[in-house]
């Protein structure tokens, strides 16, 4: 239809309904295939307004929710070299058994004697330090003698100065009466001669005179004699009270020093006797360090160090142990980009190797085989492959069926982390545009203000 002509006829085509689809038979399945279409595009706007739960996945390892009870390899406390093995991979042990039995390396530790011998030393030192505590007790009781004996000393030296210096005042007033005698004996010599010479007395009289004054004179010398030697002994015993504190004091000081000296060498001693007793206590202990025995009840999974005759270093594991109480959990790894969507407390949903599973993204509901969790604990350290561990726990709460016991440490599982709830069309929208899933909040806030109100203490996230 070009139009090229003046007179148009589109007016009386259109009075004439002669339409393709009017004049041609069209078959049945043609039509069976419209209303399918139809009802399709029916469908999929319904669908696009159904809820869809966000979600992201993350791979990760079963393991033990306890550490303690994490798989575990036990190690060698002392080098030594392996002398007898007593269990085998793949048998049950207890807190205790012997797992292995080792000798010494060390040349310091040969002797079998060697603990008995340090105690011995021991024994002996304990005695040493003994002797200079009784030595050190001797020495105060004759400190304290020496300072009664000084005491003492002290006191005689005092008594005996007293009683010289009255008798010093007792010749000093004889030496005076003395004097007044010598002086009578010369004036009754004078009188005597002068009447001799009158003979009016005798000689014999006058020479019995002359005895008297010269025996009062020698009286009077011995007298003076007597004082000197008292007024000397007053001297000396001055002297000798000023000596007696240093003489003492000698030594005391002597006494002390060796007491001093006695004490240092039982502190000395009581000292190596500690020193032994540590070392007596080390080799006991390293005694039974040649037995590796289970830290806990278990099954052997495997001889690290295998055969008789080996050497093992300080710290080198020796065998491998699962201890038989476990209860499982995941440990995942999150990509840093979806770290800020974890949040502990967190619904997961895991799909573990072995056990069949179907899991329909966006609706767990429907999903068959898969086992629910809950996130325990987030690390705050990056790994050596740039992803956080995320620590997940199973949820038995609300139905949650229990975790496979046939679950092993180490076994690979796959988190399925459920976030918000959101229409379809709005997470095609969000693929579309590569925008990042939202918070899983809601309900939660909810929660956490309730808790605000009812002023709760803070749910710790411990793992017992």
């Amino acid at each position: 239809m070009l139009n090229l002509s003046t007179t148009s006829v589109s007016k009386q085509v259109r009075k004439m309904r002669l339409t393709a689809l009017e004049r041609v038979d069209l078959p049945a399945g043609q039509g069976n295939f419209r209303r399918f279409i139809l009802i399709f595009i029916l469908v999929s706007i319904v669908m696009l307004f159904m809820p869809w739960i966000q979600n992201f996945r993350a791979k990760g390892n079963v393991t033990a929710l306890n550490p303690a009870y994490r798989p575990q390899t036990v190690h060698s406390t002392i080098p030594g070299r392996v002398e007898a093995w007593y269990v085998f991979e793949g048998d049950t042990v207890r807190r205790g058994d012997t797992i292995a039995r080792l000798s010494e390396t060390k040349a310091d530790y040969f002797d079998p004697a060697l603990a008995d011998r340090t105690a011995r030393t021991r024994v002996a030192k304990e005695n040493s330090a003994e002797t200079y505590l009784e030595k050190a007790q001797a020495l105060a009781g004759q400190i304290g003698a020496l300072q009664r004996e000084r005491d003492v000393k002290l006191r005689t030296t005092q008594n005996k100065l007293d009683q010289s210096r009255l008798y010093v005042v007792s010749l000093e007033a004889d030496l005076a009466q003395q004097q007044t005698q010598v002086a009578i004996a010369d004036y009754q010599l004078a009188r005597t001669d002068s009447l001799f010479s009158l003979d009016l007395k005798s000689l014999s009289d006058l020479e019995a005179k002359r005895l008297k004054a010269q025996e009062a004179r020698a009286k009077l010398i011995s007298i003076q004699t007597k004082l000197d030697q008292a007024i000397t002994d007053v001297q000396q015993a001055e002297l000798a009270i000023v000596n007696v504190g240093p003489e003492y004091d000698n030594k005391i000081a002597k006494a002390r020093s060796d007491r001093l000296s006695a004490l240092t060498s039982a502190y000395g001693s009581e000292g190596e006797v500690a020193k032994l007793e540590s070392q007596e206590a080390n080799y006991r202990i390293r005694e039974g360090f040649r037995y590796i025995v289970a830290p806990q009840n278990g099954i052997v999974a495997r001889v690290l160090t295998p055969g008789i005759g080996e050497t093992v270093k300080e710290g080198e594991a020796v065998v491998s142990i699962l201890p038989s109480e476990f209860r499982a959990a995941v440990e995942m790894y999150v990509d840093p980009f979806n770290l800020p969507l974890v949040q502990q407390g967190a619904e997961v949903r895991f799909l573990f190797d072995g056990w069949p599973a179907v899991f329909f993204s966006g609706w767990p509901g429907l999903s068959y085989g898969t086992f629910r969790g809950k996130i325990m604990a987030i690390d705050n350290i990056i790994d050596s492959k740039g992803r956080y561990r995320v620590l997940v726990a199973p949820d038995l709460e609300d139905g949650g069926r229990p975790w496979p016991t046939a679950l092993r440490p180490g076994s690979g599982a796959e988190g399925v982390v459920l976030l918000n709830r959101v229409p379809v069309w709005y997470e095609l929208w969000r693929q579309l545009n590569a925008f990042p899933p939202d918070y899983y909040e809601g309900e939660k806030i909810g929660k956490e203000k309730e808790d605000d109100v009812k002023t709760k203490p803070p749910a710790k996230s411990v793992i017992k």
